[in-house]
């Protein structure tokens, strides 16, 4: 790849770690409904790509719906979820696994093949994730830190299949996000309570939250890497992924006061609530 699609892959890393601390912020100190605050956001990008959406129905419009709800609304759905029980860094650590895991499922399903090197990073990459899962941090997340891993599983396989759809990377994130509104929104409906009462209590705090979420890291990380993701293959692309969850891991101890390497290492008091407080 040449140098400036690096470049452009760490941004994007950097969006998606920091979507991570403002999840974390939004399901745990605004107490907003984890579902609802990833319905939310695709109803927010719904709007924003609606455009798009009003040229043509894709052909292939189940496949499109199921992969876009598995790289979207799915997958962030899970991550929300978890991060109400585990921490930024907890999660970062876990979301290592989806690097080595979208590599794999390109080999399986894409045919593509990799040299020893990056297949020794696979191993050492899912090796790290075992010690992660096993540490302090994520055995106190518990089920946290399972839905975190089901994230990375899921956004992992519909990453692979983004490859058998011919559709452009904007339009897609614009019918991934219908399909994530009319699954999640509903499902909120029916599995949680008090969205109304939680946004009513912060709401500048929330659109701030949904701003971040939907319009630069959906459409603007996101997007721009499945720009890159198509025009690549898979296994040069996903391994400059796995800054994504080490700059986590760095933003949760910085800003979420979140303990890393076992409790050997705690920051100061939070950026965050220092904040708030103010």
């Amino acid at each position: 790849m040449p140098a400036w699609s690096v470049i452009v892959l760490i941004v994007c890393n950097l969006a998606w770690a920091l979507n991570v601390v403002v999840g974390k912020v939004a399901v745990d100190d605004l107490a907003i409904p984890p579902i609802f605050f990833a319905g939310l956001r695709s109803a927010i990008v719904v709007v924003a790509l609606l455009p798009l959406l009003l040229r043509a129905v894709p052909a292939r419009l189940a496949a499109v719906l199921a992969v876009g709800l598995a790289i979207s609304g799915g997958s962030f759905a899970l991550l929300f979820m978890g991060l109400q029980t585990a921490d930024p860094a907890t999660a970062g650590a876990i979301g290592l696994v989806g690097a080595p895991m979208t590599v794999l499922f390109a080999i399986v399903f894409l045919g593509e093949t990799v040299r020893w090197r990056r297949a020794l990073g696979m191993v050492l990459a899912f090796a790290g994730v075992l010690l992660a899962i096993l540490s302090k941090g994520a055995l106190a997340a518990g089920e946290g830190a399972l839905l975190v891993f089901l994230s990375a599983l899921v956004g992992a396989l519909g990453a692979v299949f983004v490859k058998k759809l011919d559709m452009g990377a904007m339009t897609l994130q614009a019918w991934a996000a219908v399909a994530s509104a009319i699954v999640l929104l509903p499902l909120s409906a029916v599995v949680e309570d008090g969205q109304i009462a939680s946004a009513a209590a912060s709401p500048w705090a929330l659109a701030g939250c949904l701003f971040f979420a939907a319009i630069v890291v959906s459409i603007g990380a996101t997007g721009t890497y499945f720009v890159l993701f198509r025009k690549f293959e898979a296994n040069m692309v996903v391994p400059l992924t796995l800054l994504h969850p080490l700059m986590t891991i760095g933003l949760g101890a910085w800003l979420t006061n979140d303990t890393v390497a076992g409790g050997c290492w705690q920051a100061p008091p939070s950026r965050w609530q220092a904040w708030r407080s103010s």
